[in-house]
Formats: C-alpha cells, sequence, structure tokens
C-alpha cells in the first residue's frame, strides 16, 4: 500500500477568479479542471483545490495556506504590484522561517515563506 500525494480542498465563490489568482500571480498549474472544482499543482507536487460548492465561512477563519519558495521577495513585489493587500515580510524566530501573509480573493489566509 502506498499514498502517492495529497490534495487539500477549500471553498469559493468565483473560480475564474481563484485560478487567475493562483495560476497568474502565483505561478501554479491547473492539474484538474473539474467543473465545480479546479486543482491546483505547486511545483514540488502538492495539490490544492477549491470547489464552489463548499462552504466557505467555517473555512476562512481557521485556515491559513502556506506556499512554501525561497523567492519570498520576489513574490511580496509581484503581489504588492498586482494590487494586494501583503503583510511586511520578517522573520519569526520562533518558527525559523521568513514569511509574510496575504489574503487570496476567497478571503484565505495565505502565507508564502521559506524555512530558514
Amino acid at each position: 500500500m502506498n499514498i502517492e500525494n495529497s490534495i487539500v480542498f477549500f471553498g469559493t465563490e468565483d473560480l475564474g477568479l481563484t485560478n487567475s489568482f493562483y495560476v497568474n500571480l502565483l505561478g501554479l498549474k491547473l492539474h484538474k479542471d473539474q467543473k465545480s472544482c479546479q486543482i491546483f499543482l505547486t511545483q514540488g507536487g502538492g495539490m490544492i483545490g477549491f470547489c464552489n460548492h463548499l462552504d466557505l465561512d467555517s473555512q476562512r477563519n481557521n485556515s491559513i495556506i502556506t506556499l512554501l519558495t525561497n523567492e519570498v521577495d520576489e513574490f511580496y513585489r509581484k503581489l504588492k504590484d498586482a494590487g494586494v493587500t501583503c503583510s511586511e515580510p520578517n522573520v519569526s524566530r520562533e518558527f525559523k522561517i521568513y514569511h509574510f501573509f496575504t489574503k487570496d480573493p476567497n478571503g484565505f489566509r495565505l502565507e508564502i515563506q521559506k524555512f530558514l
């Protein structure tokens, strides 16, 4: 027996806007378009899905989507240039990471980080 990968699913009210954010701004690849759900693939093989039939309200306040990259500052500038509100990148000594937070079009807290 072997578990090959995993997908974490979140709700969305706008698949088109979600697709544009994750593909055009963050560079993820659309792996599967299932009409009511879209699954995106990171370069490391991780998958994240968004579905328009899942409840958003119960997920927004309890979830953080963290994407790992060595290019934290580059993503910060790209998002800021696109008009996205972001916290300033900083070092967390407690967790030994360099990161910043923003929100995706669905209101989910999105963290862009690298391990130190």
